[in-house]
């Protein structure tokens, strides 16, 4: 009951924060995209802000990057951590279906962002243009942040990382910080349970691994983390309902 009570406030929360603000800043779209970065970043923070507060969901981040230029291959569980990568990152620009664009509002402020869009009906194409926009966004010293496998995927789910990720590696020449989390374990579509989310920054995997090798190592690296941050996540939660006896 209480977590449902909890889930609830915290809906009521992101749909008013999100509401107020994606109205309210619209003449922003109108400057520079710095303009929209800095109220993303803000809304961001709102929500995590909320998240915290209401469902009593943390966050511990781990590792550092050396660099602004550096390709980010995440792991992807919720909603969770394109939020979190808003408010973690110097401006990012994150890898999002082109139909995302289509959504009144969100898709305003992610078109106005420089957001890259990959029509993945497109073929080579697609990603000669991704390529062209990751480019474009690294010379502005801003990350680009990418999730190997597509989509979300369940917590324990088979791995099933795409080729997009290994042709931006190949093409930018810049490393590739790989990211694990166990935002899963916390977000789950409606339900938010209370604990701290933690995020890994990795070692970077250097440019210039043929494209076998660097899927292999991408791979190796994010599911290996990865496993070990959900258990870490899943003890730490059970500890805590054992403490408040639930």
């Amino acid at each position: 009951m209480i977590g449902f009570l909890r889930s609830s406030l915290f809906l009521l929360w992101f749909a008013a924060i999100s509401a107020l603000m994606h109205v309210g800043l619209l003449p922003l779209l109108l400057l520079p995209a710095g303009a929209s970065l800095g109220a993303a970043r803000l809304w961001a923070k709102s929500v995590l802000f909320g998240l915290r507060w209401i469902a009593g969901t943390g966050l511990e981040v781990r590792g550092t990057l050396a660099s602004p230029r550096v390709l980010i291959a995440s792991k992807h569980f919720s909603m969770w951590e394109t939020i979190a990568f808003l408010t973690l990152l110097p401006g990012p620009a994150i890898v999002l279906k082109q139909s995302l664009l289509k959504i009144p509002f969100y898709g305003w402020y992610a078109r106005r962002m420089r957001m890259i869009a990959i029509d993945r009906s497109a073929g080579a194409r697609a990603i000669r243009t991704m390529a062209a926009e990751a480019k474009s966004a690294l010379d502005a010293n801003r990350p680009i942040v990418i999730f190997p496998e597509g989509t979300r995927k369940e917590p324990g789910a088979e791995p099933d990382y795409k080729p997009g990720v290994a042709a931006l590696y190949a093409l930018l020449g810049v490393p590739c910080v790989p990211v694990a989390h166990n935002s899963g374990v916390f977000w789950s579509g409606f339900w938010k349970r209370p604990g701290t989310i933690v995020v890994e920054f990795l070692e970077p995997i250097a440019p210039g691994l043929s494209r076998q090798q660097f899927m292999e190592e991408l791979q190796a690296r994010i599911e290996a983390a990865t496993g070990r941050l959900l258990e870490e996540g899943r003890e730490r939660a059970n500890s805590r309902m054992t403490v408040l006896g639930v």
